[in-house]
Parts: C-alpha cells; structure tokens; sequence
C-alpha cells in the first residue's frame, strides 16, 4: 500500500538505494533527517524489501540516538543531509551490522521509539496491517477525501505527524504540503497561499501560531478544521481557534497505539471543546477502574521490540497510563497521567486540571505541577513556574485566580519561580526530575 502513496519513480530509487547498501529483509533502517518526501520514499522501500524502518529525532543527542540504534539492532543509517554530521557522529560509536534483526518478523515495517518520560525509550513495532488500519481510522474519523488538502508541519520521526494526517491524505487521494519543520511565518504564508483544508498542531504549535502578529488578521477560512493532540490541549488554545471559527477536532493516542485511538470529530469540536472524542474506527476502549484508558484495536503496536515484559495484559488490553472520564454521550476526556496522579488526603488531584486553567496567563511562559511528600496529607500539589521574558510572577495572586476556579485541597501548596522546567527532547516535562528537585529545595535545570 505504503508504496503507492509516492511517485513512483521515487519508490523505484530508494528501493535501489536501499539494495545497494545492502538492506536485506528483516533489516531495520534508521532514518535521520528533517521532513522529507526522501523518508516517506524510504518507508516505501522497506515496505517492497519486507524491511523495518526506525525514524529517528534529530532532536537527541548522539549518545541518546547511539543506544536507540543499538537496542533496536539497526544495519543502516541513512537520512538527509542536514543530519548528515550528527548521523556519522552515531555511525562513528557504533558499528552496524547489516542484515535481517533479532526480533523483526514479515510483516513488521515501522519501529518508533517512546519519549521515555517514564523512564528509559522503549520501541514500538508496528506492522504494515496495523498501519494500514490506523489509516483507514483516521480517514474515516477526519473525512478524508481527494479533495482533502493536509499542510504537514510536526515532525515525521512522531507516529503523530507521520499517521494522523500524512499518510491517511495520501492514502485518501489528497494533496499534502510538507514542511522540513514548523515555522509559524512559513505556516501562515501557506495558509493564505496554499489554502490547505486542514493542519495538525500539538498545543506548542499552537500557541506560537495564536502569539504571532499574524494570527490576528490572517485568513483562516481555507481551514474546515485542524487537528490536534499528542498531550492534553489547554481550553485556551482551543478557544482561540473556535473565535476565529476553526474547529478543534483531536485524536488521543501514542506511539504505541498507532496512535489514532479515540477521536473528537469536525463536526462534534465546536459542540464538545477539551473532549478527547469518542473510539476510532475499530478500536475497543474500556476504563479501569482507577480510570486508566485500556485499549484494543487492529492498529496497536504487535509488541514492544526486544523487551521481556508483556505489552499487553492477559486479556489483550493495552495499558496506556493515562485517565480519563466518560460522559453519558460516550465522550472521553483525558485528564492526565496515573503516574502524574497526586493523591493527598485521599482525594485525587490532576495536574492538568490546574495547568490547564493557567495555560492562558500572560505573564507565565509554562508551568507543571507535581506532588510532593508531605507528612499530614501524604503528598501536595506545587506549582513550578517559568515566566514569560520581562515578566514577574505574582504568587498570591496566582493562587488567587485559582482559588476561585478549584476545590481547597487541589490548590498548590506553593508556587516556585524557575528559569527553565526539565524536559526530553521530544519537549515532555519531566515530572519526576522536576519533583525530586522540588524535594530537595527549588532549584532545577
């Protein structure tokens, strides 16, 4: 399938090049670049030579991608030439070696890795059915047709910028604009003169598109809808969108679930803003009883590479880690992490719940709120925040502002001014960094 949705000719050149590096099937292909037709071309290739490939984010350092490589048992490095010198500084650490991987079957063609905010990168291995599923969900959940026109800016090395919209247009007969990597000027500019029909933002992109001097007068009206997801998305974000009349549809899921899992349609954001939506086409959702997401669908990883725990329970469920809640309309909305859960004195407070109601805060850069021991109620919500250039923060008056909005005990104990929070390079933060240095005194980074 994959090897259709590229000119041909590209296709036929990247399977030569892949067979003259010697790429054989089973092998795994690490990719390096920025946003490319090259790297779609490639996956096209692996897909005719029965390989793998392995996209990898430039964002990390060499240490970082040289054991993503060697755990995944990559035999080739390609990518594009911007990368070019970080890619020999990885080849340089680690010597590849060509031919069919342990632990890749036939069938297997994408392997990403996780952001490893909970510890170390784990790979997911996706299968070509189980892609081939996903873009059939997110074509049914986004209306997809040869009239779609996508203006891809998120990085294709995320199962979100390659399969929610990228691959699905292709395979609905659209047209796709792809940018080597998101510039707000370069986004306007194909907005107005593209005229794309939607876009896919994560709430970073977002918000430098509603704070540029352009977002004020530019001419959305080209825009049916954009999409959005990869974490939870501030009310804010999504308000500013629907006043310019764009609707914010979302897609919840992750690199494990391929990741179109639960989805907030076009035609339900306006009626239903902050819902993650309900299941995609084909997938099974069910709650825990803690309210953790439990997942089955056709479009799941087929198992984590190389690992020996169970990818998924006895019964078949992906465990997902996130919470969320269930309306009478069957609407899921997400409402954090169960490892980011803060629980003090028996009740159960979400850190997204506060983030969220300061996200549109003018004087705050970002913020991140983490439990932390305490001896009466177990532990205790702080707030870490990280002003905006030429900005002060004013405690009292933040909790002020969030006193009239939250219940008593889900008030932060204290407000804690930094220069920077702790964060992967795929731009999480890191909960458990940044609590352990709250612990120990306020300084971080």
């Amino acid at each position: 399938m994959f090897d259709r949705l590229v000119d041909e000719a590209l296709a036929d050149a990247a399977v030569v090049r892949l067979k003259q590096a010697g790429v054989e099937r089973g092998a795994i292909v690490a990719w390096l670049g920025l946003n490319s037709v090259e790297m779609l071309a490639t996956l096209a290739a692996c897909e005719r030579l029965g390989a793998v490939l392995l996209p990898l984010n430039g964002r990390l350092a060499a240490p970082e991608l040289q054991r993503i490589v060697a755990h995944a048992g990559a035999g080739h490095l390609l990518g594009t030439p911007e990368m070019a010198p970080l890619a020999d500084v990885v080849r340089a650490e680690l010597a590849l070696q060509p031919g069919p991987a342990a632990g890749v079957e036939d069938g297997d063609l994408l392997l990403v890795y996780t952001s490893g905010t909970g510890g170390r990168p784990k790979g997911a291995l996706h299968t070509r059915a189980g892609m081939i599923a996903n873009a059939a969900a997110a074509i049914d959940a986004q209306g997809f047709d040869a009239g779609t026109r996508v203006l891809a800016v998120l990085p294709l090395f995320h199962v979100g910028g390659l399969c929610i919209q990228t691959l699905p247009v292709l395979a609905a007969g659209g047209a796709l604009r792809l940018h080597a990597r998101f510039d707000a000027g370069a986004w306007f500019d194909d907005v107005h003169a593209w005229r794309p029909t939607t876009t896919l933002l994560v709430p970073a992109v977002m918000r430098a598109l509603i704070e540029h001097p352009r977002w004020a007068d530019a001419d959305l009206s080209s825009l049916a809808f954009v999409n959005s997801g990869s974490q939870i998305v501030p009310r804010s974000y999504i308000d500013a969108f629907h006043a310019r009349g764009v609707p914010v549809a979302q897609v919840y899921g992750s690199t494990e679930s391929g990741p179109v899992s639960i989805v907030l349609r076009p035609g339900e954001a306006m009626l239903h803003p902050g819902k993650a939506g309900r299941p995609a086409l084909g997938v099974e959702v069910r709650l825990a009883g803690d309210g953790e997401i439990l997942l089955k669908a056709p479009n799941l990883m087929r198992g984590y590479h190389r690992e020996d725990e169970p990818s998924f329970d006895a019964d078949g469920w992906f465990h997902t880690g996130d919470l969320a809640e269930r309306d009478a309309e069957g609407f899921y909305e997400v409402v954090g992490r169960s490892k980011e859960l803060i629980i003090s004195g028996g009740e159960n407070i979400h850190p997204a719940e506060i983030e969220n109601l300061l996200s549109g805060r003018p004087e705050l850069a970002e913020c991140a709120v983490v439990g932390v021991p305490d001896a009466r109620w177990g532990e205790v919500p702080v707030l870490a925040v990280v002003p905006r250039p030429g900005c002060e923060v004013d405690a009292a008056a933040l909790l002020q502002f969030l006193s009239a909005r939250l219940a008593r005990f889900k008030l932060p104990r204290d407000v804690v001014t930094l220069p920077v929070l702790p964060k992967t390079a795929l731009g999480k933060v890191q909960r458990a960094q940044l609590r352990s240095a709250l612990q120990g005194g306020g300084g971080c980074c």
